[in-house]
């Protein structure tokens, strides 16, 4: 994640980078933009209609331990958020930001779009509570119509002035004060016996994880403050300051008010009378003018928050193309007014068909996973001690990583089938984003995770005995330029089973006077020519005044540890000049364990039909147990999958068939390599007029060579070819590695 000059990360894309951007002068500051909202989001609907119930379900005891697991939970978050805030600038989209940022784009957008959910249901789990708080004043009225209407008045507040909204929240605030104060000095019912409260006074009290689903929300006001990132003067400053003050300032009176109501109200009023404080209070008129303006603030927060959460989707291109059109802004504070249009849709839905006690829950399922993964991105940050991140508040990995695992945990203890839900509901919806191959403008954490596992692994490789049982090809593929000697990539994706080893592809240019930054395009147009065809490879460029001897200087250092590839694949010499030459770096490959596999003629002739192929077999000794190998594993790829690979083996007469077929048969059972034995009977016919003979309607045609030093190589090689120059394509193959390869093909010790 490289810093940019000014110190600010790589970040949203172009259209993203718009008004409202991080830093943004004349913005909002840590007592207004993020402390504010934060708290009236804290101190709202639950705490006035929902408390009271929580108290009567759990007692006084368990009320203070929900308050306390629930705060604990969104401390350690908060703390994730500060190291990520003071980091980086934050920009539209809160959380969504942060985590896109640091966990990469599939992953912000799997958490961003419940986030946006679940804000959006915040707005109807406020309105519907001023409903019912304006219906328990005045039973006349429909609750239904009430919260229909307050959710259109706030969607209309937010779209005309986010500033006006936030000013509103002053007074509102003022009225919570008030109201609190009201209830502080206020008397208890008569006939309330002190410490009279608790489960064991309810017929069928709920369990303890249930009351933690529908308290929990009230806490969750943290993302108030960071979901308004965008309209901060300098987010990184306010959004630590103020969520931190927001959660001591709530948790002080969330401990403090069971202990009132405790001592004021029984168990059956506190868990039947949503508006007991009412009732409790020294001015009761108070709490419902405390009630009101803390669900009305509580519901234009998350009207404001949802809406830029939904913008910075779409500007980052996390929605469909067909709905980019959401991510503009209007007016001078970038409002995005669209995705309010779009928010007030779903909360009047959730109003239309819910109830308090049906929409909390689902909201703790969303934010939950929203502080789990935040929490992840922090804590993945500080682990890997990236240069990149040096945040002003450092925060240990582990409380990190302890904030996600209690969000893990309290979501499967509220209800594992939600939790499940949830988790599938994220995965689709990253696994939707990755197969879409979105491309960032920005770094994220996720290459320094690799690294961190590469590292790890070539280590272990390192200490690790060399392991037949895991044997694969590893290619090197000297290609030249891919697109004239794509047939070569080919083959090798083909032995490797496309994606399942090791796959390089080298070029080495001519022209020593070529730029590394030339080099580094050319590799970066190879690897896309790859990826467009479903190849996953390096590529390495080179420069070398001879390519025979860059290329073997190429394979003595290319590779890390013991991670190197294990067997070239290259094509054939068609000049007779340079032949000598590259015999000669044929024999320095093998001479430097390098198995070799040399393919003729398949950039004149192709591979045919892909319908047959024969291997030419002289036993399990020299090549033979490789040729096996890289049979088996072509006739167990995709494109070979219908052909028919024949393993064929020359004797002098049939009595010698007879008892190679025997003696093969069970050694063939044993290999399990799906080829087919042929066993052909030479009757004094050269070798060659039979290879000729039985291969010439072939597809493709393995041959062992010769190892380099049997004698003059050079001059085997030309020989070889000149017999083999009117066949179908054919594959010279040349083990050389240490490896046993009988012990690949026959890994339990029961080898023929």
């Amino acid at each position: 994640m490289a810093d940019r000059p000014n110190g600010e990360r790589s970040g949203a894309t172009p259209a993203g980078r718009a008004k409202g951007t991080p830093g943004r002068v004349g913005g909002l500051g840590t007592f207004g933009g993020v402390f504010t909202p934060s708290i009236l989001t804290i101190l709202g609907v639950i705490m006035y209609l929902r408390f009271g119930w929580v108290v009567g379900q759990v007692g006084l005891g368990g009320t203070l331990l929900i308050v306390t697991l629930s705060t604990s939970i969104t401390l350690l978050t908060a703390l994730s958020i500060a190291a990520i805030a003071t980091d980086q600038q934050v920009g539209t989209g809160g959380a969504y930001y942060m985590i896109s940022r640091s966990l990469g784009i599939e992953t912000g957008g799997a958490v961003g779009i419940p986030l946006f959910l679940a804000q959006a249901l915040s707005v109807a789990l406020y309105t519907v509570g001023f409903a019912e708080s304006v219906t328990g004043a005045f039973p006349f009225v429909s609750a239904k119509v009430v919260g229909l209407v307050t959710t259109l008045a706030v969607a209309t507040l937010a779209i005309t002035s986010a500033r006006a909204a936030i000013r509103a929240q002053y007074v509102i605030m003022a009225a919570i004060v008030l109201s609190l104060l009201s209830l502080l000095f206020g008397s208890g019912l008569e006939g309330v016996e002190p410490q009279g409260v608790g489960p064991s006074l309810i017929e069928d009290p709920e369990s303890f994880w249930v009351v933690f689903a529908v308290f929990f929300p009230a806490v969750t006001g943290i993302m108030a403050g960071v979901n308004m990132s965008g309209d901060l003067a300098n987010p990184s400053r306010s959004i630590p300051k103020g969520t931190f003050l927001a959660i001591g300032a709530g948790y002080l009176i969330y401990m403090s008010l069971p202990v009132i109501l405790t001592l004021r109200a029984d168990t059956a009023t506190l868990v039947n009378d949503p508006l007991v404080m009412r009732r409790i209070s020294l001015w009761g008129d108070a709490i419902l003018i405390g009630v009101w303006g803390a669900t009305l603030s509580s519901a234009v927060g998350s009207m404001l928050g949802a809406p830029r959460v939904l913008q910075a989707l779409a500007r980052d291109g996390i929605l469909p193309r067909t709905l980019s059109w959401i991510g503009k802004g209007s007016g001078e504070d970038d409002s995005p007014r669209v995705g309010t249009v779009l928010t007030l849709g779903i909360a009047l839905v959730a109003v239309w068909y819910g109830d308090l006690n049906l929409i909390a829950p689902v909201l703790t399922m969303f934010f939950l996973t929203t502080y789990a993964v935040v929490n992840v991105a922090a804590g993945v940050e500080r682990f890997l001690g990236s240069p990149s991140f040096r945040p002003r508040l450092s925060v240990h990995w582990i409380f990190s990583l302890a904030g996600a695992a209690g969000c893990g945990s309290v979501m499967f203890l509220i209800n594992p089938a939600a939790t499940v839900a949830a988790g599938v509901f994220v995965l689709g919806i990253f696994v939707w984003l990755e197969r879409r191959g979105l491309e960032a403008a920005w770094g994220d954490v996720r290459r320094g995770v690799l690294m961190m596992v590469a590292r790890a692994s070539l280590l272990r490789l390192r200490r690790a005995a060399e392991d037949p049982r895991n044997w694969r090809p590893h290619f090197l593929v000297l290609s030249g330029a891919p697109t004239r000697r794509w047939h070569l990539i080919e083959l090798a994706a083909d032995f490797s089973h496309h994606n399942k080893g090791l796959l390089s592809v080298a070029t080495v240019l001519r022209d020593t006077t070529v730029s590394y930054e030339r080099r580094r395009a050319m590799e970066r147009n190879v690897e896309d020519y790859l990826a467009k065809r479903g190849i996953d490879g390096l590529v390495r460029v080179i420069s070398a005044e001879d390519p025979f001897a860059g290329t073997e200087l190429l394979v003595a250092a290319y590779g890390l540890g013991s991670l190197v590839p294990n067997t070239v694949l290259l094509g054939d010499s068609e000049s007779d000049e340079h032949r000598p030459r590259y015999c000669k770096m044929v024999e320095h490959l093998w001479r430097s364990r390098r198995n070799v596999v040399i393919v003729r003629d398949a950039d004149r002739v192709g591979f045919g039909d892909r319908k047959r192929v024969d291997i030419w077999w002289g036993g399990l000794q020299g090549n033979g147990a490789l040729l096996m190998i890289l049979g088996h594993l072509l006739k167990t790829s995709l494109a070979w999958r219908e052909a028919v690979v024949r393993l064929k083996m020359v004797v002098p007469t049939e009595a010698a068939a007879e008892d190679a077929r025997r003696n093969l048969a069970d050694m063939m059972e044993q290999a399990r390599t799906q080829l087919e034995l042929s066993v052909l009977v030479s009757e004094d016919k050269p070798a060659l007029e039979l290879l000729h003979e039985s291969s010439r309607s072939a597809d493709l045609i393995l041959l062992g060579i010769a190892a380099p030093d049997q004698g003059d190589f050079a001059a085997y090689f030309e020989q070889l070819r000149e017999r083999t120059s009117d066949l179908p394509c054919t594959v010279f193959v040349l083990a050389s590695e240490t490896m046993a390869f009988r012990e690949v093909l026959f890994p339990q010790g029961d080898r023929p």
